[in-house]
């Protein structure tokens, strides 16, 4: 019985002994890890390094039909603006221009499909009539989303803009570089998903890859069409060309634009009441009228009769 136990604790031992030494000889180095993750033969081949996301075979079904639309040299550089307002890629105009025809096409035909086909009235004036207002609607609909789009970023840009000076403020006066703060503030995780912080971190890749500092600045402002962000870009020029403490002027560029925020709540709230005037008038007033003196039309009736 002894001989059985001690052989029982050998083999345990020796296994467990085993069982650890291969695990720790096995092991892989972080080094070695990151090393082998970066070998082309341990890719996958369905993995692309591109900049640009691939597009969807719906995307590319209106890039084909996009490039029958050939808008004149103004239309083009006022669509591409917008677009590159709204948050896409200059490369997404052949895209919008064959939604704006494809839903040209697409109202009239559905109107004629299931409306004036079953009725038989496909020369009916009045049908005709509808189906050309359904193509004006259909080409304007997506220039009137890309305009609401633009004006949606825009102020949610502006919104954000004293948040992230305040960060820049502080991470400027702690000794960091313009550059480094600029970075540091854009992959903040308070501002993930915020169109000013990509656009931050786009301008500090382009200033990384050997861009002037100030032009990158300058072509952001321009894609977010924002005056305010266009002054915050002249004002850090200004204050690095003359020399001026960059974080006195960024604090009070931040609460010249809160005093402006402000004022614009305070404008919207001045404007309530007028605006409630037109929908009291149609609404609320009639049902008043009706309370108030139908009692009394109703007991000149009984009175007169």
């Amino acid at each position: 019985m002894m001989i059985l136990t001690i052989t029982s604790v050998f083999l345990f031992v020796a296994l467990m002994t085993g069982g650890i030494i291969y695990v720790v000889m096995s092991r892989r180095s972080v080094v070695q890890a990151r090393l082998e993750k970066m070998m082309p033969h341990n890719t996958p081949q369905d993995v692309k390094a591109t900049l640009v996301r691939e597009k969807t075979p719906f995307q590319a079904f209106l890039d084909r039909i996009g490039q029958y639309v050939k808008p004149s040299q103004r239309d083009t550089t006022t669509y591409a603006s917008y677009l590159v307002a709204a948050g896409f890629r200059k490369e997404a105009l052949p895209i919008f221009m064959g939604c704006k025809l494809m839903l040209t096409l697409l109202l009239p035909a559905m109107l004629i499909l299931f409306y004036a086909l079953p009725m038989g009235a496909v020369l009916n004036p009045q049908v005709l009539l509808y189906t050309l207002i359904l193509a004006i609607v259909g080409f304007l609909a997506p220039s009137l989303w890309l305009q609401q789009r633009v004006r949606n970023r825009k102020s949610e840009i502006f919104h954000t803009l004293p948040d992230i000076l305040d960060l820049l403020t502080v991470c400027v006066e702690a000794g960091i570089g313009i550059d480094a703060a600029l970075i540091k503030t854009s992959e903040n995780p308070q501002f993930r998903g915020n169109p000013l912080a990509e656009e931050l971190k786009i301008a500090g890749m382009e200033a990384r890859a050997g861009k002037q500092r100030s032009e990158a600045l300058k072509d952001m402002a321009n894609r977010t069409m924002v005056d305010d962000l266009k002054s915050f870009v002249t004002m850090l020029t200004q204050s690095e060309r003359f020399g001026t403490s960059l974080s006195l002027a960024l604090r009070v560029h931040s609460d010249s634009l809160r005093t402006k925020r402000r004022q614009m709540a305070e404008e919207a709230a001045a404007k309530t009441s007028v605006k409630m005037l037109f929908p009291l008038v149609i609404f609320v007033f009639p049902a008043l009228m009706v309370i108030m003196i139908g009692p009394a039309v109703l007991l000149f009736k009984d009175v007169f009769k």
